[in-house]
Formats: structure tokens, C-alpha cells, sequence
């Protein structure tokens, strides 16, 4: 038989894979066993066509040649796919044959499901993480966390277990009692998936530098996950935590911009620093809670939807009321004053203050959490000045004393200034401020309200000199302050009314009310108040009322200022400003 050149190639190519075949597995064989049949097919087939009669002589045998090329080519095609597929299949041998082997850890992990309360595990011991270091070398005790990293290596795993800001370092090896295949299972754990471990405790003889706990690892017996979280985060935690410093060339330059984290708000409160801000957040409102408490202040709550705006203007969200409409309370201003005129002389509440104010700044929400507080006094509407002047400066020092770790793990990502205070606290008249203002060539009038820059420079002015973050300014100008201010009886250009100040920014305001119900209405008219409206208010004055005092304090802004961040969205769970109304 002569042979073509089309023989040829297709015999080279089944010699070919004639000698290599011994060396491809399993369903590797199979193909290569295939691909060999379907070239010996082929060169049968062409033989045969050759030697067949051809009725349409040279254009037949050309179009013949050309279909051999080409099923020659699709078979060298598969032969190449065939080969890396063996060559990979020989790499993970090992692997497949561990797989296929008996599972001697089979029981001691996997997944749960949906938890649906069908069992209790009331067996289980579950332990902290900060409490692992009392159960070094004990018994095996139960965690649960999130799975901060994993990283299967040969027989090993490296888990990172993360428990609100804390972590500690899992391993799993190959053993007795642990199969590969468990842990291959740890290792291809998802990131922030949340899985039980049962445990032991053991220590280390040098510091697991990655981790808050240091001195002691977890050699995992049992893990399942409990939930699963998707592959594909929309941030990481680790990018999402990195110290937010600019002036840092040589590090790392990856950033979460403030978008993407309020966008995944859920993801992004994972990071120690967010854990931390917004735990010191709740010990600023136990604290103001406590402080009240002990001085005799009782802890009201009051509506939120109101008949008329509580501050007077037009910054207020109005609202569908049945056939009527309403308004989101701007402060519990009113309703503060009535329990007072109801003799519960000293209250205090906290809730939600609805602004409808377009402003778009760091230190601005259209919604944000108020602390209140109101009180009667003796002569002097100082008595409450100074009252709310040492509870701020009570709530400064239980930060710093009972909150220094969480500060501590503000301070990692966020530059964050140990913040001054003096005791008693620094009270300036607000012509004294001004005139501060104007020796440093700064113009503003008598009755001019404070704008932000001026706040800001006063605020370093006063820090230069007397060495504070916090102080207060009293007797500012009548005409800025709300319908309800008692004006200065010494001085009707000014008012009994004060703001108090954190690093240059205000985060109190406050007044002597008026307690007199003909002068209130007159105020009031001067305002352009309704008095219909707030009738009610006014007529409650009538039955008798003690002179009263009282301010409102923004809770995410005095925890903003506390720790010197530059945002306020940064102190608020899920904050709501002019452009974000989810999550």
C-alpha cells in the first residue's frame, strides 16, 4: 500500500500516543483508548476512499484529502486535551486516591443546615475568645465565630477565628483523628462564614503576632459550618481595616471609600475599629443614663410625631396623618417642658430627632439619636448650666476610664488625639468668643450666629490658650435661638442660652425656657408660629410652672468629636443624610 502524506502524519500522531499511553489514568486511559480506535478508523477509511472508484476523478480525491486533514486535526486537538488533563489528573493523584480512601474523621464535620431550634446541644460548653486563655490545657471546649482566613498547606490548616474584634488561630492536622479530607474541607472554608469548633486550647511558646489572642492557639477535634457565607465579598475585611493613613507611601494603598462601605454597612461594622466606635457609642448613652440617674433625673419618652414643627422654620419632615398632616419631631423640646410644668422636675430621654435640613457635611443628619435633658431650678438658670457641664465632663472620664480599649482600637485605623478637658469646664461669654474671633482677623457681627469655620477656628483659639476640647459659650444673641428662649434681662440683644463645644464643633444647644404662657404666645408670634398648634404647649403653662433649663446633644457628634474622626456617617449605624436612605 502506498502512503500518502496524510498516512504519514496520522501514523506519527498513533505512535505517538501508542507509547505514551501507560502513563494516563483512569478516565485519561479511556480517552486516549478512544482517540487511537477513531485514528486507526480514519486511516482505514481514507484507505478505502482512495482505492474506491472516483466518479469525480481529481476534485474528488482533493475534497477526500481534505476532510482527512481536517478530522486529523480535530483528533490532535483532543489528543492535546487529553494529555494536560492526564497530567493534571497525575498531580493530584494523592489527593484523589485520600479522597477515595475511608474518611476516619467522617461526623466530625460538615455543615448543619438551617438551624431551626430542632436540638439544643445542651452538652456544649461554649467559651469567648478573650476566655480561651482560662482553658489552656483543659478539656476540649466549644467557639463560635467567623472565619476570618484559612489556608490549607500539604496536611495542614491555618484557620483564623474571629469573634467580634477578637481572634485567635485555629490548625487542623492530618492524624489519628483528622483525615485529609477534613482538612481540605477547613480550607475551603469562605471568608466570613460562621462555624462551631470544639477545641483544645493550647499554648504557644512564641506570640501569634496576627492575633488579639497571642499566647495560645486552638487545635481544632470537630468543626461545622452554621452558616455559609458567598465566595465573592463586596469588600474585605482586611482592606476595610487598614489604618486609614494618607501620608503613608511605603504601605499598602488600598481603600474602601466611604460609598462601598455604607453600601455593605452589614460587612463593613465587622472591622475591629466599627465594633469598637459603636460600643463606645452605647457606654456614652449607659453613662449619660447613669449620671442623670444618680442626680435625680427621671427618663421620659416622648412623641415623635407631632402637630407642629418643635423648633419653628421649615427644617421639618412632614407626614400623611390620616386626613391631616404631621410632622417628625425636631427635638422632644416641648414635651420635655410639660413634664416639668407636671412637676417631675428633673428628666432626661433618648430617641430619634428628625432634621429635614439639605446640608451635605461631615457633621450633619437628617436623622440622628437626642439626648435630652431638662430641669427646674432655684433663681438662676446656671444651676443647670453647671449640671449639664459636669455630666459631660463625668461622661469624658468614663470613656477614658472604662473604654480605653475600645479607644485603643479606634486608634489602630483612625489617628486618634487623647481629648482634653478641664474640670470644672470652661464657660466663655459669647461676646468674649467674638472678640477671640476678631483678634484673629476674623470679621463677624454682634448678633451673628457662629458659622462652621468660625466654630472651628474658635474652637482652636480656646484649645491654644487654655488647653481644652471641650468648653462652653453662654449668652448667645436672642435673634438666632428658638421662639421658647428667655431673653437676657440685662440685655435684650442676648438671651439666657447656651452651645457647648467638642474640638471646635457645637454638640449641645440649650436655654432657659420661657415659663410665662402670655410671653410665650408673644414669642411665639414673633417667630410666625400658629398658635393653634401648639396650643396644648402653651396651656399647660397656665396650671402653674417652675422656671426651667434645659439642652439637646447629638450622640453620634459628641462620639465623632471624642475620637477626632472627620465623618459623622463613620459614628452612625446607618446613617441617613440628604442622599442616602438605605440600607
Amino acid at each position: 500500500m502506498r502512503l500518502n502524506s496524510t498516512h504519514t502524519s496520522l501514523i506519527k500522531w498513533f505512535c505517538f500516543f501508542f507509547f505514551f499511553w501507560p502513563r494516563l489514568l483512569g478516565s485519561e486511559l479511556f480517552i486516549c483508548l478512544t482517540i487511537k480506535a477513531r485514528l486507526i478508523t480514519m486511516v482505514t477509511e481514507n484507505e478505502n476512499a482512495t482505492k474506491a472508484p472516483n466518479s469525480s476523478g481529481n476534485e474528488g480525491e482533493t475534497t477526500s484529502k481534505k476532510a482527512a486533514k481536517k478530522q486529523a486535526k480535530e483528533a490532535l486537538k483532543a489528543a492535546k486535551k487529553a494529555e494536560y488533563k492526564a497530567a493534571a489528573g497525575k498531580s493530584d493523584n494523592g489527593n484523589n486516591a485520600a479522597d477515595s480512601a475511608e474518611d476516619i474523621s467522617a461526623g466530625c464535620y460538615g455543615t448543619y443546615g438551617i438551624i431551626n431550634s430542632k436540638e439544643k446541644h445542651e452538652e456544649r460548653n461554649f467559651v469567648t475568645v478573650v476566655d480561651l486563655k482560662d482553658h489552656v490545657g483543659k478539656a476540649p471546649v466549644w467557639v463560635r465565630g467567623r472565619v476570618h482566613t484559612s489556608r490549607a498547606k500539604g496536611k495542614q490548616c491555618f484557620l483564623i477565628l474571629r469573634q467580634n474584634s477578637s481572634t485567635v488561630q485555629c490548625i487542623l492536622a492530618v492524624g489519628d483523628k483528622i483525615s485529609k479530607q477534613m482538612v481540605k474541607f477547613a480550607g475551603n472554608l469562605n471568608k466570613e462564614s460562621i462555624i462551631d469548633i470544639e477545641a483544645v486550647a493550647v499554648g504557644v511558646p512564641t506570640k501569634i503576632e496576627s492575633c488579639t489572642e497571642q499566647s495560645l492557639e486552638l487545635s481544632i477535634q470537630q468543626l461545622f459550618v452554621v452558616s455559609q457565607a458567598k465566595p465573592q465579598l463586596p469588600l474585605q475585611i482586611e482592606d476595610a481595616s487598614r489604618p486609614d493613613n494618607p501620608d503613608d507611601t511605603e504601605g499598602l494603598n488600598i481603600r474602601v471609600n466611604q460609598d462601598t462601605r455604607l453600601d455593605n454597612r452589614v460587612l463593613d461594622l465587622r472591622t475591629p475599629a466599627n465594633q469598637a466606635i459603636f460600643r463606645l457609642e452605647a457606654g456614652v448613652c449607659r453613662l449619660f443614663r447613669d449620671i442623670l440617674t444618680a442626680k435625680g433625673f427621671t427618663e421620659i419618652h416622648t412623641p415623635k410625631i407631632i402637630s407642629a414643627a418643635s423648633e419653628g422654620g421649615a427644617n421639618v419632615f412632614t407626614v400623611s396623618y390620616f386626613k391631616d398632616s404631621a410632622y417628625l419631631a425636631q427635638s422632644p423640646q416641648l414635651y420635655k417642658q410639660m413634664a416639668i410644668a407636671a412637676d417631675f422636675d428633673k428628666v432626661f430621654t433618648v430617641g430619634a430627632v428628625f432634621r429635614a435640613e439639605d446640608s451635605n457635611t461631615h457633621r450633619h443628619l437628617t436623622e440622628f439619636v437626642g439626648l435630652d435633658l431638662e430641669m427646674s431650678f432655684k433663681y438662676h438658670y446656671h444651676e443647670v448650666l453647671h449640671t449639664i457641664g459636669n455630666t459631660f465632663t463625668d461622661i469624658f472620664k468614663g470613656l477614658r476610664d472604662q473604654y480605653s480599649k475600645e479607644i485603643e482600637a479606634v486608634r489602630q485605623q483612625y489617628r486618634v488625639e487623647p481629648f482634653k478637658f478641664l474640670e470644672p469646664p470652661l464657660i466663655l461669654q459669647f461676646s468674649e468668643g467674638v472678640a477671640m474671633l476678631r483678634e484673629a482677623g476674623v470679621e463677624t457681627g454682634d448678633e451673628e450666629d457662629l458659622s462652621t469655620p468660625n466654630e472651628k477656628l474658635l474652637g482652636r483659639l480656646v484649645k491654644a490658650k487654655y488647653d481644652t476640647d471641650f468648653y462652653i459659650l453662654d449668652k448667645f444673641p436672642l435673634a438666632i435661638r428658638p421662639f421658647y428662649t428667655m431673653p437676657d434681662p440685662n440685655n435684650p440683644i442676648y438671651s439666657n442660652s447656651y452651645d457647648m463645644f467638642m474640638r471646635g464643633e457645637e454638640i449641645l444647644s440649650g436655654a432657659q425656657r420661657i415659663h410665662d404662657p402670655d410671653f410665650l404666645t408673644e414669642r411665639a408670634k414673633h417667630h410666625g408660629i400658629d398658635i393653634s398648634k401648639i396650643a396644648a404647649y402653651i396651656e399647660s403653662f397656665r396650671f402653674g410652672c417652675p422656671p426651667h433649663a434645659g439642652g439637646g446633644i447629638g450622640m453620634e457628634r459628641v462620639v465623632m468629636l471624642y475620637l477626632g474622626l472627620d465623618n459623622i456617617r463613620k459614628t452612625s449605624m446607618f446613617p441617613r443624610d440628604p442622599k442616602r436612605l438605605t440600607p
